[in-house]
């Protein structure tokens, strides 16, 4: 069900205007893939053979964010995520963001990380798709492959608030590269992995 992409509607307080484009940065070489766990391997055998035959990768590009090294800024209208590395460069990876009309930016946390975490709508979502009310009887649905989270989710923190936006994997890797959650960054499962090895609970985030 194509509706299980969709994320929690709220960031009250972390909006900061309009998005901003980062300018296009220098690609200086590609970064190989993450070494995977047992369970990694063991769900993404069971993953549709898509999320190997997209041909987005990972470039290691000249960090034109202005930010420090350690953070991750997210690039809406470019639909580009950067992790800040030493030496002026950062990682590029593609991702899914927020439809126009659930886009958000501002500055929050990395508050929580969850390798292959259960996923429960929030109560706006099942206040606009009566469908999910369902997950009030049998609650959230298990980490795996088939999860909307994926292999893993990056807590969005206001201070010590859970804002309900998630960095996360995606069940629905075809649509990397658009905008069409509501709010959260969607990553594929080998990029999400990647940045996931890299980052911390107190990691700096930045939407633009």
């Amino acid at each position: 069900m194509r509706y299980l992409g969709i994320c929690a509607l709220l960031m009250a307080g972390a909006a900061l205007g309009g998005c901003q484009s980062i300018m296009p940065p220098t690609v200086l070489g590609t970064i190989p893939d993450p070494k995977l766990s047992a369970r990694d391997q063991e769900m993404m055998a069971l993953a549709p053979a898509l999320e190997s035959q997209l041909p987005y990768q990972r470039y290691l590009v000249v960090n034109t964010t202005g930010e420090p090294p350690g953070t991750i800024v997210v690039d809406t209208p470019n639909k580009k995520l950067y992790f800040t590395l030493k030496d002026g460069k950062a990682i590029q990876y593609p991702v899914a963001t927020g439809a126009e009309a659930y886009g958000w930016t501002g500055v929050a946390r990395v508050g929580r990380m969850v390798e292959w975490p259960s996923w429960m709508p929030t109560n706006s979502i099942m206040e606009r798709w009566p469908e999910f009310q369902v997950y009030r009887q049998h609650g959230p649905l298990a980490g795996a492959y088939d999860n909307p989270l994926s292999a893993r989710a990056l807590y969005v923190y206001e201070g010590d608030r859970d804002t309900l936006y998630r960095i996360h994997g995606t069940n629905e890797p075809d649509e990397i590269g658009h905008a069409v959650s509501s709010g959260c960054i969607r990553m594929r499962d080998l990029d999400v992995i990647d940045l996931y090895n890299r980052v911390h609970v107190g990691t700096k985030i930045v939407v633009k």
